[in-house]
């Protein structure tokens, strides 16, 4: 598996409530600031999630391998990580099936024109923290990289893609100004009518790439 196969997953991570409050924070009376702290928010906790799940997992698998010495039990410990994984974008793929009609603007994002960095930043920690998709997909990117022995830092451009994405109506403002005021709603309806379908797509994909470990 090359890491570049988890980074479709940044996509199931940021749909839903966490990209509708990136486009909302652009409005918001410091346009600049406030994005910013919202990014270094969400990324504080998306960096400590994977690196939990990925040290987890290899705790595991090392305690696993210590007890198991020779190929054959070595290779099942492996392939008992890629069930759990796969376990785990089950439940992703029906959470987020589940939560398809929770779209539209929470009541209380409309306090977000007066967020200043710091309240954004707390924002982007509670939205990420306790959002269910979010979790499953922190633990199954953490779990895939450690069960295919790579390094913490493979998991750094999952968390840039992620951060990338968010940060993606903070450089339509700065680059188009105030036509990208009127452009950033018509993308927030789309993705709130259609981001889950996407989502299910992109964790179909790693399923399969799971899958084919499996089968390997």
């Amino acid at each position: 598996m090359s890491f570049l196969t988890i980074l479709p997953l940044a996509v199931v991570m940021v749909a839903g409530t966490q990209f509708v409050a990136a486009v909302l924070l652009p409005s918001a009376d410091r346009p600049r600031a406030a994005p910013l702290g919202y990014l270094a928010g969400v990324g504080a906790v998306v960096t400590a999630g994977v690196t939990v799940s990925w040290l987890v997992t290899r705790v595991l698998r090392g305690f696993a391998d210590r007890a198991e010495t020779d190929v054959g039990r070595l290779e099942s410990t492996a392939r008992r990580i890629d069930w759990a994984v796969l376990g785990l974008l089950v439940v992703l793929a029906l959470v987020v099936y589940l939560r398809r009609h929770e779209s539209g603007t929470p009541r209380w994002m409309s306090a977000l024109r007066h967020a200043g960095p710091g309240r954004a930043a707390r924002l982007g920690v509670v939205l990420v923290a306790t959002s269910p998709t979010d979790d499953l997909t922190m633990a199954a990117v953490g779990a895939s990289v450690a069960r295919h022995d790579l390094a913490w830092w493979h998991l750094l451009p999952f968390i840039a893609v992620t951060l990338g994405l968010l940060a993606l109506p903070l450089v339509a403002l700065l680059l188009a100004g105030r036509r990208a005021m009127d452009t950033l709603p018509r993308i927030r309806t789309w993705s709130d009518r259609h981001a889950w379908v996407v989502s299910e797509v992109v964790i179909a994909f790693y399923a399969l790439v799971t899958v084919l470990d499996l089968l390997t």
